[in-house]
């Protein structure tokens, strides 16, 4: 996929939903890909807007995606919707983990960042979202918002802040080349106070 313009990320709010435009995933001459190098580990003070509940989210990269894996993922929603999507998803080998303290938490599948023009980086994390037996079965509304999306900028000292869609559509627009994020709250669980440390990756 060739996309010569550059589109930033912006924010709009569409009824009672939050869309964010994705440009790591669409524009690979601001990736910075990474399929050998740092392994890293991410922590950061969770806060749900919607409930008001406060607590920590720990994020390992044991590898980044690479330039292959995302441009494949972006031509499967482009050509096969959000469905297809997640079933090539699925199919990806694990890039890390998400957990809170004390829980197993779940594999990421996706995992790529970019350089900031203003220095630091934008991180940005995806995997399809366990779901229970019951959602799976009686299919409510929050079965249509089958990812867990995180995004993380991060200054040069590694600190920041971010935010993470524990439930999410992911939607491809053909005609213009855009990517849209839609939570199925009101807001994104906000990450503050985020630090990391790298490692060397096995290789």
């Amino acid at each position: 996929m060739k996309i010569n313009k550059i589109r930033p990320v912006s924010y709009r709010f569409v009824g009672l939903c939050l869309l964010v435009m994705i440009a790591i995933w669409s524009y690979p001459q601001r990736v910075s890909t990474q399929t050998m190098g740092q392994a890293e580990e991410f922590s950061a003070a969770a806060f749900d807007v919607n409930s008001g509940q406060t607590g920590r989210v720990d994020i390992s990269v044991t590898r980044w995606s690479t330039t292959a894996e995302r441009d494949q993922l972006v031509k499967v929603l482009f050509e096969k919707g959000q469905d297809g999507l997640l079933r090539e998803l699925q199919n990806v080998r694990p890039v890390g983990r998400i957990h809170s303290p004390g829980s197993i938490g779940y594999e990421l599948r996706y995992a790529q960042q970019r350089r900031l023009p203003e220095g630091g980086r934008e991180v940005v994390l995806a995997t399809d979202r366990p779901m229970s037996f019951w959602e799976v079965t009686n299919q409510p509304r929050s079965s249509q918002y089958p990812f867990t999306w995180v995004r993380l900028t991060l200054g040069p000292d590694g600190k920041g802040e971010g935010e993470l869609a524990v439930a999410a559509k992911i939607i491809g627009d053909k005609d213009d080349r855009q990517i849209e994020i839609e939570t199925f709250n009101l807001q994104p669980v906000r990450l503050q106070n985020i630090t990391s440390h790298t490692e060397s990756a096995a290789r």
